[in-house]
């Protein structure tokens, strides 16, 4: 069956439900389809029966099926045995790079946010033996799920031909190009880069060398000017261009050691919405004060240092007539009130003579009547206050200027992001005097950004460590104390069992376990739920895999 003849409703392997063609592309066919047997939606790939490179495809996307991180995208199914190859993945639901672009430039720190955790997953990739070589602002996502994702690895290349001798450095220069478009919105590839068909606007060039992003757009640090710059091999003005980062762990490194925003819960991240509010930022100047000119999307620098304005005198109660900013149901029952007393009024006339009781009526009508104007004026002064600091980018309605708590309150939580560590130590729990020299070498590589660590135990007799311990492993400082999400430690064994404990002690009886698993030769999650409270986070082995000895790569600690 040729590509041509496939077209939507047709099955592949009696289960895949061919439902929309996405886009043509190079002898293949991208498709968005139905996975009947597990009820999800799938993306299948399909090829022209010319297409030259099939049986590379298949075999790169079956090296990619074996990869671990969430960030990279699943691949579920690679055949090319029978009448028409295809290649199956998940169908990823969020909005791309490029799309995010179309609104406005992404805020600094959202940009290297975004970038830590595309550089974290692809060094992930590249340990494991693949890499992409094409990245383009389409290849990542923000998904609808909140999470990062990158397209393409592995077969991405294989589709476009493209090959390198150096694959780390490429993957950086891609990463970094993503990077200077997120922060400026333009794209930094010449004609017959990766990523070159974007609708992204072309970066200002000098010879080809595209300029520094602080020269593109304004409010970028440049702690972050000089990443890109050395991704890119960019000069930074007289100051060269830096020590050049040549694999995506540096990378992630390097990120790391910048100011990071995190991320929204959900796809869409330009500045076409007021930044968040920060809780010790003052309100900025009312509208008619002049603002100082600064270029740039960010909060205005020069206001950050002033002294807030007074806060305003009071509001009075509002005046009767202030009922025509209460809700429609309430201001149509104060309109209603009058057609009570008329009946009173009459009453009163049929019972008395001449004016005499119409003057008590009256006096019953006057209380009424303020009663009733006390008790709408009491509900809108309390609709202004609860309403007037709830529009975005307002400073507080009725609270004098200072930020309402009520404001604060609407803002989303912080997401997880991951923590720096200060400090690690070798850990176990000898039964007599018999310590593992071993585990005090190489704990650096345990946290210096580099998924393939160097830490490993000895060799034993069994996976009960020969009765010598009870565990062996390391224990991250994190400094102080921090509210634990998630822990990913890269396991490069099969089996045994990894435990993750987190506790203000270092000590492993003082901890909390908040999970345990057999290693799976990729990287780990340990989920906290509720979130973990503690200074020290420990990954140990409380049983060794076979052939009986256990090592261990990065350890990343996510939280706040």
């Amino acid at each position: 069956m040729s590509t041509s003849m496939i077209e939507p409703g047709n099955r592949l392997a009696g289960r895949y439900r061919l439902e929309k063609r996405i886009k043509d592309s190079g002898g293949s066919t991208l498709w968005k389809a139905v996975d009947e047997i597990l009820a999800r939606a799938v993306a299948v790939r399909t090829f022209d029966p010319e297409f030259v490179r099939i049986g590379e495809v298949v075999t790169s996307a079956r090296s990619a099926s074996r990869l671990t991180d969430p960030r990279l995208t699943q691949v579920f199914d690679a055949d090319d045995s029978g009448e028409s190859a295809y290649v199956v993945s998940e169908w990823v639901v969020g909005e791309t790079l490029e799309g995010m672009l179309a609104k406005a430039p992404l805020e600094p720190g959202r940009a290297a946010t975004l970038l830590y955790e595309a550089s974290e997953a692809m060094a992930a990739a590249h340990a494991a033996g693949l890499s992409h070589l094409c990245l383009a602002p389409g290849d990542l996502v923000w998904t609808t799920g909140g999470t990062v994702k990158l397209l393409g690895i592995a077969t991405d290349a294989v589709l476009r031909d493209r090959t390198s001798d150096d694959p780390a450095a490429e993957d950086v220069r891609g990463l970094g190009r993503l990077l200077y478009a997120a922060l400026t919105a333009h794209w930094p590839g010449s004609a017959d880069a990766p990523g070159s068909s974007t609708v992204l606007p072309a970066a200002p060039m000098t010879d080809g060398v595209p300029h520094p992003p602080r020269q593109v757009q304004a409010g970028i640090s440049y702690a972050v000017d000089a990443i890109v710059c050395r991704c890119l091999g960019i000069e930074q003005g007289t100051g060269g261009t830096g020590e050049p980062i040549a694999t995506p762990a540096e990378l992630t490194k390097a990120l790391r050691g910048v100011p990071r925003t995190p991320l929204p819960l959900f796809a869409g991240l330009g500045n076409s919405q007021p930044p968040p509010r920060r809780p010790a930022q003052k309100p900025s100047a009312p509208p008619h004060q002049p603002h100082t000119p600064h270029h740039t999307h960010q909060p205005n620098r020069a206001d950050q240092g002033r002294r807030a304005p007074a806060p305003p005198p009071p509001r009075r109660a509002p005046a009767p007539d202030a009922t025509a900013q209460l809700p429609p149901r309430q201001h149509g029952h104060d309109v209603s009130q009058p057609t009570r007393p008329a009946r009173h009024t009459s009453s009163g006339h049929r019972t008395g003579a001449g004016g005499g009781a119409r003057k008590p009526a009256n006096r019953a009508l006057m209380g009424i009547a303020a009663a009733a104007i006390t008790v709408i004026v009491g509900v809108g002064a309390w609709a202004l206050t609860s309403n007037g600091g709830g529009g975005e980018g307002g400073n507080g309605g009725a609270t004098g200027g200072v930020t309402d708590p009520a404001q604060q309150s609407n803002s989303p939580a912080p997401a997880p992001s991951a923590l720096t560590a200060v400090g690690i130590d070798a850990t176990e729990k000898p039964r007599g005097n018999h310590p593992d020299p071993s585990i005090r070498k190489n704990l650096e590589t345990l946290k210096d950004g580099s998924p393939s660590g160097e830490w490993e135990t000895q060799t034993y007799a069994d996976a009960d460590f020969g009765k010598f311990t009870d565990g062996l492993g390391a224990t991250l400082d994190m400094g102080k104390s921090v509210k634990v999400s998630s822990v990913k430690v890269a396991c490069p064994v099969h089996g045994g069992t990894l435990q993750v404990k987190v506790g203000g002690s270092p000590s492993p009886d003082a901890m909390k376990a908040i999970g345990q698993q057999p290693c799976n030769g990729g990287e780990l999650t340990f989920t906290a739920n509720p979130q973990a409270d503690g200074q020290y986070v420990l990954a140990w082995f409380t049983q060794l895999p076979t052939p009986y000895k256990g090592k261990l790569g990065e350890i990343t600690v996510y939280g706040n």
